[in-house]
């Protein structure tokens, strides 16, 4: 029944205006807005829908994942543009710069303005 159809994924944020100008201007993305709505245009032309919420919750999880070539040159980018990396201690440990090193793809994490988490990890060369 729905194997035809071009799904898409969204989530919410409290701000339209500070969503649109940290994935447009700070992470570089094309973004385009209509009827109070964001969408997102990724790379392999997948699209993901920004909607307002009023009583916005940030993820507890991953919302988006930015593959990457070079994840140290990725952080420096970011970190450049006022991107705050995040730092956690423990089992998931991230080094000074905020990459998570301990296994499995290099990572590093940040939030949105409205508190939503994102990554940058490295593709491994094939």
């Amino acid at each position: 029944m729905l194997e035809a159809s071009k799904a898409f994924s969204g989530f919410s944020v409290d701000d339209i205006q500070k969503a649109k100008h940290f994935y447009g201007d700070k992470l570089g993305l094309t973004v385009s807005e209509e009827n109070g709505l964001l969408s997102l245009h990724l790379a392999g032309g997948n699209t993901v829908l920004i909607y307002p919420k009023p009583n916005h919750t940030p993820a507890s999880f991953t919302i988006l994942n930015f593959p990457v070539d070079n994840i140290e040159r990725a952080v420096d980018d970011l970190t450049q543009k006022g991107v705050r990396l995040e730092r956690y201690e423990g089992k998931l440990q991230t080094d000074p710069k905020g990459i998570f090193r301990g296994g499995g793809p290099l990572i590093a994490w940040f939030k949105d303005p409205a508190g939503n988490i994102c990554s940058v990890l490295e593709k491994k060369a094939a």
